[in-house]
């Protein structure tokens, strides 16, 4: 695979359903039906917490990726699902960003540097 620099961001986030988006979240997804955050950690309010899963850590591929690239996540996903790693993937218009559970970043940045991607 082609090399990839990757970003572990230092913050914790939560991904948490909730009852509005939030301002200075790292996502706010709204499909019609509910509204998904992904946040740092003690950055909400509890009362807006319809449901919530905590403590993961995200990885930003800090590469342009473009629309004609087939099968990136694809690759990603599959590596760590061989290592049983859950991941929580959000597109965004130039890149790609996964989330993994704390407890499995370590693994996660092995299997990674295996497909011979940068950290950084």
């Amino acid at each position: 695979m082609e090399e990839k620099l990757i970003k572990v961001w230092d913050e914790d986030f939560d991904i948490i359903k909730s009852r509005k988006s939030y301002d200075g979240a790292f996502a706010n997804i709204t499909n019609g039906d509910e509204i998904t955050v992904i946040i740092g950690k003690n950055k909400i309010n509890q009362e807006d917490i319809l449901d919530i899963e905590g403590g993961w850590k995200l990885i930003t591929f800090n590469t342009i990726l473009d629309f004609s690239l087939t099968g990136f996540i694809s690759k990603i996903s599959s590596v760590l699902a061989e290592e049983n790693i859950s991941i929580f993937v959000i597109s965004s218009y130039s890149t790609d960003h996964v989330l993994v559970k704390k407890e499995n970043l370590d693994k996660a940045l092995v299997v990674l540097k295996n497909l011979e991607i940068d950290i950084k």
